[in-house]
C-alpha cells in the first residue's frame, strides 16, 4: 500500500472518529474541499469549521467499499450515515477524489448522493 492510500485511510478512520487533530494532520495548509454544488472551501481552519458543523451530531459511520490509486490521486467510494440536529438520520453514498501532495490531502472534492435508508444502514 501505497504513502498516499495510507494517508487516506488513515483520514477517513480519524473523520469517522471525529478525531479532528488526525484529520488535519493529513492535509495540507492551503488544502481545498469541495462538495460540488454545496460549497467550496480552503486551508485547515475552514475544513475544520466544516467538520464541527452544528447541523449534525454524533460521529459518522463511514464505510469504504473501495480505494484507487493512481499516481497522486486517490478514489475511495462507499457509505456515510450522520444524525442531524434535529434527530433525523442522514443516509449517503459518496465518491471522494484526494489529490495528493507529499503523501498529505491537498484538494479533496466530495461527490454525495442522498441514499434513503438502505437495509442494514445504521449509525454506529
Amino acid at each position: 500500500m501505497s504513502e498516499n492510500t495510507r494517508s487516506v485511510e488513515r483520514y477517513m478512520e480519524a473523520f469517522a472518529a471525529s478525531d479532528h487533530e488526525t484529520v488535519l494532520s493529513c492535509l495540507t495548509d492551503d488544502v481545498r474541499w469541495e462538495v460540488p454544488g454545496t460549497f467550496e472551501l480552503t486551508g485547515k481552519a475552514s475544513f475544520q469549521a466544516e467538520m464541527s458543523n452544528p447541523g449534525f451530531v454524533g460521529q459518522p459511520a463511514i464505510t469504504v467499499t473501495r480505494l484507487i490509486e493512481d499516481g497522486d490521486v486517490v478514489v475511495g467510494e462507499g457509505t456515510v450515515v450522520t444524525q442531524r440536529q434535529d434527530g433525523e438520520a442522514l443516509h449517503l453514498r459518496f465518491c471522494d477524489v484526494f489529490e495528493m501532495r507529499d503523501g498529505k490531502i491537498a484538494r479533496l472534492t466530495s461527490y454525495l448522493m442522498e441514499a434513503g435508508q438502505p437495509e442494514g444502514w445504521t449509525i454506529g
